[in-house]
């Protein structure tokens, strides 16, 4: 369906969570602004994710809702904005009723069974081998918006990279190949164990010339403590941050070795080298977008990419990841800054 870009001036897009996946869906920003260079364009997300898109150029406003909050509510809210497009990223029931309500002349969303009543525009719903970032795409297909750029993007606050350029300058590491450590992840079977973070944050030091720096967040706390107790003095640990200053943590490192998460995929947006560590989810859909990125997966087990929540095995997954070729990707990665021992 073609819309007159003269008639948009307003666009909201639904994506309430998680960090990763928003980070992901501004895919969709580059495009829809040279499409409708006038149309100011907002975000609909939870409280706790609001900085992955806060400091986004492109986008002019954001509204937030409580993870709980009745869909009525949040609808109220937004009808209020007389939005002229919506495009409904998340397509779940509860956003599927928030778009319905919204009153916007354009509701765009996937053909998934039991919401499509919400949309008067309907993208195909199948995502096929694509990379979730690219899936996105398929809502802007259903308009007519041209793809002319595939770029994710993260934005940091300037007090943020301040902060974190300080840290860095404290501990001396200017000019120093900072390897970025990051056992975070969302699902308790996409976290790779604290025994083997050790083990691979071992080989790096005994391989090359870097300093490890560990950047951790919430529910981190007992692998990060258990990597420090092992490695000493051999890796550093980051203050307590929010997410924005995570980024810009990253943002100080030359590569990043991480699981499946949203800071992995902030890695990537802000173009640092990223390796992902994948077990339960699928890489070639879920893995870092960044063109000098790579993931590594132990694909010969019979349960890999079970997409499980928690490992009804001993997460082997995980524990057999095969340490020397978690080196060579590294290396690879790399190449142009890394110093052998």
């Amino acid at each position: 369906m073609n819309i007159d870009s003269n008639c948009i001036k307003k666009i909201l897009i639904i994506k309430p969570r998680g960090i990763g996946d928003i980070v992901l869906s501004t895919i969709i920003l580059d495009n829809l602004s040279s499409c409708f260079p006038a149309a100011e364009i907002h975000y609909l997300v939870e409280e706790f994710a609001k900085q992955s898109v806060e400091n986004n150029p492109l986008v002019k406003k954001i509204h937030t809702m409580q993870k709980t909050e009745f869909a009525y509510f949040v609808a109220r809210r937004i009808r209020k904005e007389k939005y002229d497009l919506i495009i409904d990223l998340w397509s779940n029931p509860r956003s599927a009723q928030i778009t319905f309500l919204s009153g916007a002349k354009y509701r765009l969303g996937y053909s998934y069974r039991g919401r499509r009543y919400a949309y008067n525009i309907k993208a195909n719903a199948g995502r096929g081998d694509v990379h979730s970032a690219e899936h996105n795409l398929e809502l802007l297909k259903a308009i007519d918006v041209p793809i002319t750029s595939k770029n994710i993007h993260y934005y940091i606050n300037r007090n943020s990279q301040e902060k974190a350029d300080r840290f860095i300058n404290e501990l001396k590491l200017i000019n120093k190949t900072i390897i970025g450590i990051i056992p975070s992840g969302g699902w308790e079977s996409k976290r790779c164990d604290a025994e083997k973070w050790i083990e691979i944050c071992g080989e790096l030091i005994s391989r090359f010339d870097v300093y490890l720096l560990l950047v951790w967040g919430p529910g981190d706390e007992k692998d990060t403590e258990k990597i420090k107790s092992e490695l000493k003095d051999e890796i550093v640990i980051a203050p307590e941050t929010d997410v924005d200053e995570m980024a810009a943590l990253i943002n100080n490192c030359d590569l990043i070795i991480a699981n499946d998460s949203g800071p992995m995929h902030i890695a990537a947006a802000l173009d640092v080298p990223t390796l992902g560590l994948f077990g339960p989810t699928d890489p070639e859909k879920h893995g870092p977008y960044n063109a000098n990125s790579d993931y590594i997966i132990k694909d010969d087990l019979h349960c890999i990419i079970c997409n499980k929540l928690t490992c009804p095995y001993d997460h082997e997954c995980m524990k057999e990841l095969p340490v020397n070729e978690v080196m060579i990707k590294v290396e690879q990665l790399g190449k142009s800054f890394l110093k052998l021992k």
